[in-house]
C-alpha cells in the first residue's frame, strides 16, 4: 500500500477526533458560555448539518480541480474552522464555527475514497479505502479520549487548538505524500458528476447506507443507558466501554476492506446480516457485564465490516463522475446518525424498554439488506445480454450516463 494513503489517514483521525470529541465535551462548553446542556447540544448538530450541505457542495464546486488541491483545500478550511472555535467569543459565534468546521469533512471523505484508488491495484480498491477510514476508527479510540481529557484539564478551547494541529500536520502529509499524478482528475466537470446521480444503482447504495448505518445510531445513540440501566455498568465505565466499541470499529473496517477486495456485495451482504444478529440479541447481551462490553465490540465490528464496500460501491456504480456520489455517501453517512437516533428515541420514548433502540436497530439493519438486494436485482437485469444495447438503439446519448 503506498505511503501516501497515511496522508489520507491523518486526516481522517482529525476529522473523527473534532466531529465526536464535542459530545464528552458538552458539560464545560455549557458551563463556560453560559448556556444549558441541550443548548450546546445544538453543536453537534450544527456539525452534521456542515457536513451534509459541504459534501455534495464542495464535491460539486470544484469537480474540475486536482483532488490534490482539492484535499489540501478542504483541510485548511477544516483548520480554519477549529481555529474560530478555540477562540469563539460566544455561543452564536461557536455554532457558526462547528458549522464550518463540519463543511469539508464529508467531501474530504468522497475525494479521499476517489484518490486512495486511483493509487492501488483494482484488487486492492477496497482495503485502499479501509485504510483511509482508519484514521477516523481509531480517532475513536485513541484521539477522542485524548481531545476530551485535553478539554477537561486545559479547557474546551485548547482541545480545539490541538485538533488545528493535527489539520496542519495533515496538510503537510497531503502535500509531500500526495503524487501529483495520482491527483487530477479528468475531465468531467459538474455536468457529469450530476449525470453520475441520475443512476438508480447509486441511489440504491446511497439508500442501503442511511439503512445500514441507520441501524448503528439507532442503538449507539443510546449505548450509555443500555449499558448503565440494562447491564448496570457505573457511569464512569462508560467510557472504556465506548473505547471497546471503537476498537471494534477498528478491526471491523480492516476485515471490511480485506474481504470486499475478494466479494464486494458478498462482504456488503454478510455485514448487514451480522448488523441485524448482534442488534437482534442486544437485549440478551445486555444482562451481564461481560456480555454487555462484548456486544459493543461485535457492534462496532458488524457495523464497520460495511462501511468501506457501501463507499467503494457507490464510487462504481458513479463511476463516469465518482467524487460528487462518493461525497453524497458521506452526507448519506449523518443522515443515517440522525434518522438512526430519531428512530431509536421513538422506541424508547414508547416505553419499549432500554435495549429498544437495538431492536429498532435490527429492523433497519433488515431493511438495508432488502435496499441491498434490490440493487443486486437491478444489476443483474442491466448485465442481461442484449439489453444494454436495446436500451442503447434508444438513447444512445443517454447510455454512459445511466449505465455508469
Amino acid at each position: 500500500m503506498p505511503l501516501a494513503l497515511l496522508a489520507l489517514a491523518v486526516g481522517a483521525f482529525g476529522i473523527g477526533t473534532t466531529e465526536f470529541v464535542i459530545m464528552g465535551l458538552l458539560p464545560e462548553v455549557a458551563d463556560d458560555l453560559h448556556v444549558s446542556i441541550p443548548t450546546a447540544g445544538h453543536l453537534v448538530s450544527a456539525y452534521a448539518l456542515g457536513v451534509v450541505i459541504g459534501a455534495p457542495l464542495l464535491a460539486a464546486v470544484t469537480a474540475r480541480l486536482s483532488r490534490r488541491t482539492v484535499l489540501i483545500g478542504l483541510m485548511v478550511l477544516f483548520v480554519v474552522g477549529n481555529v474560530l472555535s478555540a477562540f469563539a467569543a460566544n455561543y452564536d459565534y461557536l455554532l457558526a464555527a462547528r458549522f464550518l468546521s463540519g463543511l469539508p469533512h464529508g467531501a474530504f471523505f468522497g475525494v479521499g475514497a476517489v484518490v486512495a484508488t486511483t493509487m492501488v491495484a483494482p484488487e486492492r480498491k477496497a482495503r485502499s479505502v479501509s485504510l483511509m477510514f482508519l484514521g477516523l476508527t481509531v480517532a475513536n479510540v485513541v484521539g477522542v479520549p485524548a481531545a476530551t481529557l485535553m478539554g477537561q484539564h486545559l479547557g474546551w478551547r485548547a482541545t480545539f487548538l490541538g485538533v488545528s494541529a493535527i489539520g496542519v500536520a495533515a496538510i503537510a502529509s497531503l502535500a509531500f505524500l500526495i503524487p501529483h499524478d495520482h491527483a487530477h482528475a479528468p475531465a468531467v466537470g459538474l455536468r457529469r458528476e450530476l449525470a453520475a446521480l441520475k443512476s438508480l444503482p447509486v441511489w440504491l447504495a446511497l439508500g442501503t447506507t442511511v439503512a445500514g448505518f441507520g441501524a448503528l445510531f439507532s442503538a449507539y445513540s443510546y449505548i450509555t443507558p443500555m449499558l448503565t440501566d440494562a447491564a448496570g455498568f457505573a457511569d464512569g465505565s462508560v467510557t472504556l466501554l465506548l473505547a471497546l466499541f471503537g476498537v471494534g470499529a477498528t478491526a471491523g473496517n480492516l476485515m471490511g476492506g480485506r474481504l470486499a477486495d475478494h466479494s464486494l456485495r458478498g462482504t456488503l451482504f454478510g455485514g448487514l446480516l451480522s448488523l441485524a444478529g448482534v442488534l437482534a440479541l442486544f437485549p440478551l447481551l445486555m444482562t451481564t457485564e461481560w456480555t454487555a462490553a462484548l456486544a459493543v465490540i461485535l457492534l462496532g465490528v458488524a457495523a464497520f465490516v460495511t462501511g468501506s464496500p457501501l463507499q467503494l460501491m457507490v464510487m462504481e456504480k458513479a463511476s463516469a463522475g465518482p467524487s460528487l456520489a462518493s461525497s453524497a455517501n458521506q452526507a448519506a453517512f449523518n443522515l443515517a446518525n440522525a434518522g438512526g437516533a430519531w428512530i431509536g428515541g421513538l422506541a424508547l420514548a414508547a416505553g419499549f424498554g432500554a435495549t429498544s433502540p437495538a431492536l429498532a436497530g435490527a429492523v433497519l439493519a433488515v431493511l438495508g439488506l432488502g435496499v441491498a438486494a434490490t440493487a443486486a436485482t437491478v444489476d443483474r437485469r442491466r448485465a442481461v445480454p442484449g439489453r444494454e444495447r436495446v436500451v442503447a438503439a434508444h438513447v444512445p446519448e443517454q447510455a454512459p450516463a445511466l449505465h455508469p
